[in-house]
């Protein structure tokens, strides 16, 4: 099969699609045959080193957390997944940007007919994270809520999620991206030069919650906004707890990641929330995408396929 691997640590260059054994599912474990890989900013930091201290690559390394696609193999033990049923899947193990990927079935669950195979596999890790932000830091009607990066792969689940509480969004983001926001119950506010003040402009009461999915300086912003700190979460300022004492909890503050995902399936199935793709690119242009992952504009998610459904 054919999967993405890296030798060193370096930019988008060193990615490369490589032949590598076709995994054989032990007890408990699948096999998927993937249809759609997502990419995720953080694998920017453990591909170029910048998070090697808390994530090292074991090279030849390989990457790619969340994925969609069918059931190839089983291994003993596993009932309740069938070769060919369509599923989403979360990889521990940096390899689910490949042709066929190894699983413990725990992390596998049923992909609704109607549910895009590109959405799906976003979900087990932006739908997740912005699940674990909201049980971190919750809110509701009572509140009003900054999320920077709002227009991101995490921000677009996190904005629709915040605002269908009843919560007001006070939503950071490129103009470009104003009137989707808008049209998702968040009221859009400009990034760049004098975004405090635009902010104390919007909400000259209190901020009670403020969601930082981009980084730069964001968890500092929201200190000096008056939000306490319990009340600030960052999926990627990782020394700002120390630095600020705010949250800082991901995906892993989730008790059962599986149920979260099908209960944000069936949602997106029926419906009644929208995750756009911002780009589509086939497997072997994965250092295409990431460069487009990168530049960290534009709406929604950045997406391999990997193969036909």
């Amino acid at each position: 099969m054919r999967a993405v691997r890296f030798e060193e640590y370096g930019d988008e260059t060193v990615l490369q699609v490589q032949e590598v054994p076709d995994p054989v599912p032990g007890p408990g474990e699948v096999v998927v045959r993937v249809v759609t890989a997502g990419t995720n900013p953080g694998e920017i930091g453990i591909r170029s080193g910048a998070a090697a201290s808390r994530f090292p690559a074991a090279f030849p390394e390989g990457q790619g957390s969340d994925l969609a696609g069918r059931i190839a193999a089983v291994g003993a033990g596993v009932a309740q997944l069938a070769v060919g049923q369509a599923v989403i899947g979360l990889s521990d193990g940096r390899n689910a940007q490949a042709e066929l990927t190894l699983l413990p079935a725990d992390r596998v669950v049923a992909k609704p007919d109607a549910l895009g195979w590109d959405v799906a596999a976003t979900l087990y890790v932006a739908g997740t994270t912005a699940l674990a932000a909201l049980q971190t830091v919750p809110v509701g009607a009572q509140d009003t809520v900054v999320i920077a990066g709002a227009a991101g792969g995490v921000g677009v689940y996190l904005t629709q999620l915040a605002a269908g509480t009843g919560a007001r969004v006070l939503a950071i983001a490129g103009p470009a991206n104003h009137d989707w926001l808008r049209e998702h119950g968040a009221e859009p506010v400009a990034s760049g030069e004098g975004l405090e003040a635009r902010l104390r402009t919007a909400a000259p009461d209190s901020i009670t919650a403020f969601f930082d999915l981009h980084g730069d300086g964001y968890t500092d912003l929201a200190i000096a906004l008056g939000v306490a700190p319990d009340r600030v979460e960052t999926i990627i300022d990782f020394g700002a707890p120390a630095r600020l004492g705010v949250q800082a909890q991901g995906m892993s503050a989730l008790a059962d990641p599986a149920e979260g995902v099908r209960r944000l399936a069936a949602v997106i199935a029926g419906g009644g929330f929208d995750v756009p793709i911002k780009a589509r690119f086939p497997l072997g242009e994965v250092q295409e995408a990431y460069r487009v992952l990168a530049r960290r504009s534009g709406l929604g998610k950045v997406v391999l396929q990997v193969a036909g459904p």
